[in-house]
C-alpha cells in the first residue's frame, strides 16, 4: 500500500493533546540521571537496550504499561531532572513538528525526595519555557502548557484541583485523572472535578480504555469531562452493519453531537490490550462517523513513538492523505485548552498555511514514497 513519505509527514504542524511527561524521556536522559545519582534500577545499561525493555513489542494490561514508568519516575524526584525533562520534552516535540502541546504532570509522583507539589509544577513549567526558548533559536515555535494529574488510585485529587487552579494563570491549563481504571471510577473523584467546573476550568478524565462504556458514562454525565483521555472503548456503543452502515446508541450519540473530543492514542492503544491490533483499531470508524477524533503519543519513551510516527502508522494502515492528517490536526487545535483566539490564531496563521504548502510543494509530483520505513 502506497502511503505518504515520513519526511512530508514530520514537516506538518500537528497537535497534540496527551502526552504524559514522564512518559517521554530520552532513554540517554535517564542513563545520565542514574549516573548523576548512582541510581541502579534502571533495567539496562545502553540507550538502545533501555529503549527496548520500555517498548516492548506488547507491555500487556494497561496496569503493566503503567508499571513500567517506575524507574522514570524513581529518577524525576529532583528540580533539575524535571527541569531537564521539560527541556526535552519542548525541544524533542518542536523537532518532530508539534506547534502545539498539552502535556500531562503528576505532582505527587515526584515529592519523594522533599520537593513539594508546588516545587514539582514550577520545575516542569520552568523546562518547558527553557525548551520552547531553544526550539525558537532554531527556527521551530511550539506552545507547551501543563495538565496537571491526579491518579484515580490516590485520594488527594481535590488537592490536585486546588492546584492546578492556582496555576491557570502560569502555564497550566487543565485537570486531568489518570491511572488504572477497573476499580477506580472516575466518580470516586467527583468533588475534585465539581471545583474545576466552580472555578470555569478545563477538564480531561482518562476514560474508555483500561475500562468500558461506564467509565465513560461516569467521567461525562457525572464529572463534566470536556475531553476524553483516551475514550477508544465508545466504538462499543456503536453497532456496524455488514453493509458498512452504523447505528450509534444514546451514549456514542451524544458523544458525537456534543463534539466532545476523543484523545485517541493507537500505538498505546494496541500495547495496552485496549485495541488487538492498529488494523483493528476504530479510529477509522470514529472518523467516518464524524466524532472529534484527536491523535496522540501518550508515552513516547513507552510506546517508541512520536506524533510523526502516529500519523505515519496510521497513512499506512488506512491510507490517509494529507487532508485527512490535517482534519485530525484541526480537531485536535479546536479542542485545545487555551483561548479562543488563539487557537484560531494558531489555525489560520500556522496549521492551515503549514498543511496549504505541503499540499502545494507536491502538486504534480508523487510524495507518495514506497520505501519509507512505516
Amino acid at each position: 500500500m502506497t502511503r505518504l513519505a515520513y519526511e512530508t509527514i514530520r514537516r506538518m504542524p500537528k497537535v497534540l493533546l496527551h502526552d504524559h511527561l514522564d512518559g517521554g524521556l530520552r532513554p540517554e536522559t535517564l542513563l545520565d540521571l542514574a549516573a548523576e545519582t548512582g541510581y541502579r534500577g534502571l533495567p539496562a545499561t545502553g540507550p538502545d537496550r533501555l529503549q527496548e525493555w520500555f517498548s516492548g513489542a506488547a507491555h500487556g494490561s494497561q496496569e503493566e504499561q503503567l508499571s513500567r514508568y517506575e524507574p522514570v519516575l524513581d529518577l524525576l524526584q529532583t528540580r533539575s531532572a524535571l527541569v531537564r525533562a521539560g527541556v526535552e520534552c519542548a525541544q524533542d516535540l518542536a523537532e518532530d513538528g508539534v506547534v502545539y502541546a498539552e502535556v500531562k504532570l503528576a505532582p505527587e509522583q515526584h515529592t519523594r525526595e522533599g520537593l513539594t507539589r508546588e516545587q514539582v509544577v514550577d520545575a516542569a513549567l520552568e523546562g518547558l519555557r527553557i525548551g520552547t526558548a531553544k526550539a525558537r533559536l532554531f527556527g521551530r515555535e511550539i506552545r507547551v502548557r501543563l495538565l496537571l494529574t491526579a491518579m484515580r488510585q490516590a485520594a488527594d485529587s481535590m488537592e490536585i484541583a486546588r492546584l492546578a487552579v492556582a496555576y491557570r494563570d502560569a502555564g497550566v491549563v487543565g485537570f486531568d485523572i489518570a491511572g488504572p481504571e477497573a476499580g477506580y471510577p472516575p466518580t470516586r473523584h467527583i468533588s475534585a472535578c465539581e471545583h474545576i467546573q466552580r472555578e470555569n476550568f478545563n477538564l480531561t478524565l482518562h476514560a474508555g480504555e483500561g475500562f468500558g462504556l461506564s467509565s465513560i458514562w461516569e467521567a461525562i454525565q457525572w464529572c463534566g469531562a470536556d475531553r476524553l483521555g483516551q475514550g477508544v472503548r465508545i466504538v462499543d456503543d456503536i453497532a456496524l452493519a455488514e453493509d458498512g452502515t452504523a447505528k450509534l446508541g444514546r451514549l456514542s450519540s451524544y458523544i458525537r453531537d456534543k463534539r466532545i473530543p476523543l484523545e485517541l492514542c493507537p500505538t498505546s492503544n494496541v500495547n495496552t490490550g485496549a485495541v488487538a491490533s492498529l488494523a483493528e483499531h476504530p479510529v477509522e470508524t470514529l472518523r467516518r462517523l464524524r466524532f472529534r477524533v484527536t491523535v496522540n503519543t501518550d508515552g513516547r519513551l513507552v510506546n517508541a513513538t512520536s506524533m510523526s510516527g502516529e500519523f505515519a502508522r496510521l497513512s499506512k494502515e488506512f491510507g490517509y492523505g494529507i487532508d485527512t492528517l490535517r482534519w485530525f490536526t484541526v480537531n485536535a487545535m479546536k479542542s485545545a485548552f487555551v483561548p479562543h483566539d488563539e487557537r484560531l490564531d494558531l489555525i489560520d496563521r500556522v496549521i492551515k498555511p503549514g498543511f496549504a504548502r505541503l499540499r502545494t510543494e507536491h502538486v504534480g509530483a508523487s510524495f507518495f514514497r514506497r520505501e519509507d520505513p512505516w
